[in-house]
């Protein structure tokens, strides 16, 4: 049987507790469980035992270089529901200072941001496999600048995306 989907991500970060208050702030995240040094963090709605393991390794800690000068992670993506979610979560990630891009890739509308430690993650929402016309998929071989007020206008504020793409149908 083919692997399913991903089921979770740990991050060696410098300090557990401040990683645990951004994801909690910033993307709603709950502790499931901790233990010294160590957080395991369950997203909005999941299912999943956890979906984010956090294992602390000091203040010490060197920023990471994938991506820049080594081979390595470049990014976790999440998924949100709505437009009206991707537009909250953008907010939130403002006031954090956290927010560091925002891209329209066609069938993909995503937020980058760093935590605390200078980790990027994404935050996205994917236009459903109903609403994907001819004139969306031709125009995924450009990216753009996220323009969420008329994506909202375009697929409506509480379409669920995904449905059909990473959401059966």
């Amino acid at each position: 049987m083919p692997v399913q989907r991903l089921n979770h991500a740990v991050l060696y970060v410098r300090d557990v507790e401040r990683s645990v208050t951004f994801y909690r702030e910033a993307l709603g995240f709950e502790t499931v469980m901790g233990m010294p040094g160590a957080a395991f963090l369950q997203a909005p709605g999941s299912s999943n035992d956890h979906d984010l393991g956090l294992f602390q390794i000091g203040a010490q800690a060197g920023p990471s270089t994938a991506g820049r000068s080594a081979v390595g992670l470049y990014h976790l993506a999440w998924e949100v529901d709505t437009l009206d979610e991707l537009e909250r979560i953008a907010a939130k990630l403002s006031e954090l200072g956290a927010l560091v891009g925002a891209s329209d890739h066609a069938t993909t509308k995503a937020l980058y941001a760093h935590d605390p430690d200078g980790l990027e993650f994404e935050v996205s929402w994917l236009v459903p496999a109903a609403l994907l016309t001819e004139e969306v998929l031709a125009a995924r071989t450009g990216i753009r600048p996220l323009d969420i007020a008329a994506d909202k206008e375009r697929y409506g504020g509480q379409t669920r995306g995904g449905v059909g793409v990473s959401i059966p149908a």
